[in-house]
């Protein structure tokens, strides 16, 4: 199972769109390793550099509808690659979350309320997120603060998430 915690990286935006994650001129690339170094590049956000502000960072706290636009397993593919295995969101386009779990990963909805509280509580700090999978749990720490937050996935998604994505399960199943 991957690891669900590590620093955060907060996205201050709706709609990010599957070509902002990973540019559709990458999805030639033969190798998922390929696209590591170009996560995010296209993203246009003020005071967001990619080839800085994402090394280290292992979650992700975004606003509504993340991963929008074309449907592809590469938008997930470059996250993982980038050792980036949870993304917290009001909503998520229902393939790239879909796609996220396929593959092992989280994708994880919060009200809007609860996405508001989190960026003004914790955007402008160094703040760690881990996820406990099996509680449904999620504490958010700064050095000032501590938070817990329960979620909400399937039974079947929390199966995908355990045996590492539909492959995996797949394999144990058939």
């Amino acid at each position: 199972m991957k690891e669900f915690k590590g620093k955060v990286l907060f996205l201050n935006r709706s709609d990010i769109n599957t070509d902002e994650i990973i540019p559709a001129k990458y999805l030639t690339e033969i190798e998922k390793a390929a696209m590591k170094p170009h996560l995010l590049e296209d993203l246009i956000l003020e005071g967001f550099d990619p080839k800085t502000d994402i090394k280290g960072k292992s979650v992700i706290v975004t606003r509504q509808n993340f991963g929008c636009g074309s449907s592809r397993e590469h938008a997930p593919w470059a996250l993982e690659e980038n050792r980036i295995h949870v993304v917290i969101a009001s909503s998520f386009a229902r393939i790239f979350r879909q796609n996220m779990f396929n593959c092992g990963m989280l994708a994880i909805e919060l009200s809007e309320d609860r996405i508001n509280d989190l960026f003004n509580a914790f955007e402008t700090h160094d703040t760690q997120i881990s996820v406990d999978v099996e509680a449904s749990k999620i504490r958010i720490q700064s050095k000032d603060q501590t938070k817990e937050i329960e979620f909400h996935i399937s039974e079947f998604d929390r199966t995908l998430i355990q045996t590492g994505g539909w492959v995996e399960y797949a394999d144990k199943q058939y």
